[in-house]
C-alpha cells in the first residue's frame, strides 16, 4: 500500500494544471467602420408635381425641362454628401 502511495502521489501531482499565464498584448491594425456624419440632403419640390392636367403643353414641357435641372442639382448635392463620407 505504501508503494502504491509513493508511486501514485507523484503521478497525481503531475496531472495538476499549470499556473495560468497572462496573455501577451498584441496590436492588430484593422480598419474599423465609422458612421457617416454627412448632413441629410432635403428632396426638392419638383416642378412637375405642381402641374395640373389642364395646363398647356408648353407649360408642361417647361416644367419637365426645369425638373431636369432640379434633378441634376439634387444629384450633385447627393454625390457631394456621399463623397464627404469617403
Amino acid at each position: 500500500m505504501k508503494v502504491l502511495l509513493l508511486v501514485g502521489l507523484p503521478l497525481l501531482a503531475a496531472c495538476t494544471a499549470a499556473a495560468p499565464t497572462q496573455p501577451a498584448a498584441l496590436e492588430v491594425r484593422v480598419p474599423v467602420a465609422i458612421p457617416c456624419r454627412a448632413p441629410a440632403v432635403p428632396m426638392p419640390v419638383f416642378a412637375t408635381s405642381l402641374l395640373h392636367p389642364s395646363d398647356s403643353l408648353q407649360t408642361k414641357v417647361r416644367a419637365l425641362l426645369a425638373e431636369r435641372q432640379q434633378h441634376l442639382g439634387y444629384e450633385a448635392r447627393l454625390r457631394a454628401a456621399l463623397d464627404a463620407c469617403r
